[in-house]
Parts: C-alpha cells; sequence; structure tokens
C-alpha cells in the first residue's frame, strides 16, 4: 500500500531553465564549459530543482518539457505566442543538454510533441489523484495555478533560489476570492499579453477576477449580460467568439495521451555517478552548489 505521505514533485522544466539562464545572461555570465558550450542555465536550472527537493522533500520527481513551439493551440489561433522572441543563442545548446543532465542525476524526463509542458504537468496531477501519492507543481508560471486541488499543491518561484509562494486551495481562495477552476474563466476574460491571445478587449484582470466573483462563470456573466455596466456589454459582445477561443487557450488539457513509471521516478538522492558528469561537462557552478 502506498504511503499516504508518498509526494511527487512536478517540475516546469522550462520555467526553471529560463528563470536561470537570464539570471546570469543580463551579467553575460554564460559560464560556459571545456568544450565551448554555455552551462549557466543548466547549472542554474539544477540548483533550482535541489533547493525545491530540499524544502518539498518529495519521495518522487518528474520533469516535464515543452516538445517544439508548435502546439494544438497554434492550430486553434495562428496568433497564439507569435510575438515570443527566439531564444538566445547561448541558451538553445541547453536545451538538450538540460535533460541529459538531469537524466544522468536520476530524474525522469517527459514531454509530448503538439502539447505544452504545462498539459503534460496537469495530467500528471489529474493521474496522480486517487493513487495516494499528492503532487507538488513547482513553475514560475501562474497559468498553473488553476491545476490546484486537494491532492494537489503549486509552488510559484520567487526572487533567488528556494523561495517561493505556496499555494494549496485555501490560500489560493483567500487570496483570489475565487476558486482555482474559475481561474481559468478569469483568464479567458483578461487574455495574457505573453501568450498573445486578447481575451476581451479594455477588461484587465480586476475587471475579470470582479465578474467572476460575482457571475461566477463565462456562462453566468452572459446570461446576466444586460446587468453590466454599457461599456461591458458592448465590449463582451463585440469579443464574444475571441472569449470563447480565449478560454480554450487557457484551460491547461489533463488528458494528453502521456505514459510514465511512477515507479522510476522515485528520488534516490545524489547518484555516485553524478561527480562524473559534473566533471563531463564542466559544471563548476554545480559541483559547489551540491558539495560534491
Amino acid at each position: 500500500m502506498t504511503n499516504q505521505k508518498d509526494n511527487l514533485l512536478v517540475v516546469d522544466g522550462m520555467a526553471l531553465l529560463f528563470r536561470a539562464f537570464f539570471a546570469t545572461a543580463v551579467s553575460k555570465q554564460f559560464m560556459v564549459n571545456q568544450h565551448g558550450v554555455p552551462t549557466n542555465g543548466v547549472q542554474g536550472f539544477m540548483k533550482h530543482l535541489f533547493a525545491a527537493i530540499d524544502q518539498n522533500n518529495p519521495t518522487h520527481t518528474l520533469i516535464c518539457w515543452d516538445m517544439g513551439s508548435q502546439t494544438f493551440r497554434n492550430e486553434l489561433y495562428s496568433g497564439y505566442k507569435a510575438e515570443r522572441k527566439a531564444p538566445p543563442e547561448e541558451l538553445i545548446p541547453q536545451f538538450d543538454l538540460v535533460k541529459e543532465v538531469a537524466a544522468s542525476f536520476g530524474f525522469i524526463n517527459v514531454g509530448v510533441p503538439g502539447f505544452e509542458a504545462d498539459d503534460c504537468i496537469g495530467t500528471v496531477t489529474v493521474k496522480m489523484a486517487g493513487t495516494g501519492i499528492d503532487t507538488t507543481v513547482l513553475s514560475g508560471d501562474k497559468d498553473l495555478l488553476q491545476l490546484i486541488a486537494p491532492t494537489n499543491d503549486v509552488w510559484i518561484l520567487q526572487k533567488g533560489y528556494g523561495n517561493y509562494k505556496q499555494y494549496n486551495e485555501a490560500v489560493f481562495v483567500e487570496e483570489w476570492g475565487i476558486t482555482p477552476t474559475q481561474f481559468i474563466d478569469v483568464k479567458a476574460l483578461m487574455g495574457d499579453t505573453s501568450d498573445g491571445y486578447p481575451g476581451v478587449r479594455g477588461i484587465g484582470e480586476k475587471t475579470a477576477l470582479k465578474l467572476i466573483q460575482q457571475y461566477e462563470t463565462i456562462d453566468g456573466i452572459l446570461s446576466h449580460v444586460d446587468e453590466l455596466k454599457p461599456g461591458q456589454q458592448t465590449k463582451l459582445k463585440e469579443d464574444l467568439e475571441m472569449l470563447r477561443l480565449s478560454r480554450q487557450l487557457a484551460e491547461i488539457h489533463t488528458s494528453v495521451p502521456l505514459e510514465f513509471d511512477i515507479a522510476q521516478c522515485v528520488y534516490r538522492g545524489l547518484l555516485p555517478e553524478a561527480i562524473d558528469i559534473v566533471e563531463q561537462f564542466g559544471l563548476k557552478s554545480l559541483r559547489r552548489d551540491i558539495m560534491l
């Protein structure tokens, strides 16, 4: 029987890698190794990962990754993430390297082409619900707050290492005044400039939140649209089609065809061969961090 205290740490790989890279890239500290490959993102990623493990003390770990820039959301809406800049050239070789290093340290990497890491993370948390293994999602992306559930917490990275805003259902409801599921409708109304979908033009976070708090859902708002201010009525009616589309784009899918063996995700601590990996890839900063 699975110990009820078992906990799977589900890591948003790209969120950690990008945060780690840009933390040192601003000062041009790319930490180029003996092979001429930048490693700042990789080393910072591993430092973030071990800091979270130290605090969360998981029995299992799993890292989810984006598998290319094109997903089903691009098919739904051509403008989805269309304005995002290409990654810096110093980061590009670290996309594969970070997975190789993580795997060498005994971590399982997963991802499914056509879906985002968020969708994989959501699928994992739903699959684990009811198994006796609780989950904690580690990310810097507040979109994942919609996944908060009785068996799933979400930790949002703050500045520095080992510093998180830790959300469970009670904390989320107290802060936002809505349920995690209602957060999807808030995102649909206000849109997301970083993801490139507009929601309803002229409705920002504050108004979107107030409307969902009052009417509970988008359908609830639309069924009481005559009660709204004239300006809000006009905005909703003019952007109704985009609102529906934005709702599809904002929702994390939790039925990705993702296969993983939870038994392989058991966290075994630092493996003896880790020192070889550190030397092979010239990860000097990481060596100091984990005190090998």
